[in-house]
């Protein structure tokens, strides 16, 4: 009962170099170097997307006021106060969908600013938001 099972050898032919026998070593590192850079690439947009924002904007308060209108209170911090700055609020409607938008000018001041600005609405507002804000500040809202 001891008798051993040899394991036949594949035709090479057939089935190509046996498993450890690599003819390209070089190509290992090419994909290490190019997942690396890919890696990298990844990594920077993921910073450039999800980073901190040059502009910090919160919405302190609102409150409805009459005409189909809102008012917004929000607080901007700016990483650089020098600088004017846009930030873009709108009105929302029962639905949520958008009903009245307006740019406020950020003019070049000290850190955090409390800003109060009044959003016309086409029809009942409910709730107003800050959609966003930039340093592109628009030709038209410049006081220059």
């Amino acid at each position: 009962m001891g008798a051993e099972t040899a394991v036949p050898a594949r035709p090479e032919g057939r089935y190509g170099p046996t498993p450890g026998a690599s003819r390209r070593p070089w190509t290992r590192w090419l994909f290490g170097i190019i997942a690396l850079v890919v890696s990298l690439g990844a990594a920077f947009v993921a910073y450039l997307n999800f980073g901190t924002a040059p502009i910090d904007a919160q919405r302190i308060g609102f409150s409805i006021k009459p005409d189909n209108a809102i008012e917004i209170v929000m607080d901007v911090t700016r990483d650089d106060p020098g600088r004017p700055a846009v930030c873009i609020v709108r009105a929302r409607d029962l639905s949520g969908a958008e009903s009245g938008r307006r740019e406020i000018l950020i003019s070049p001041g000290g850190g955090t600013m409390r800003l109060s600005t009044i959003i016309r609405s086409v029809g009942e507002p409910v709730t107003a938001d800050i959609f966003g804000c930039s340093y592109d500040v628009p030709r038209y809202l410049s006081t220059s």
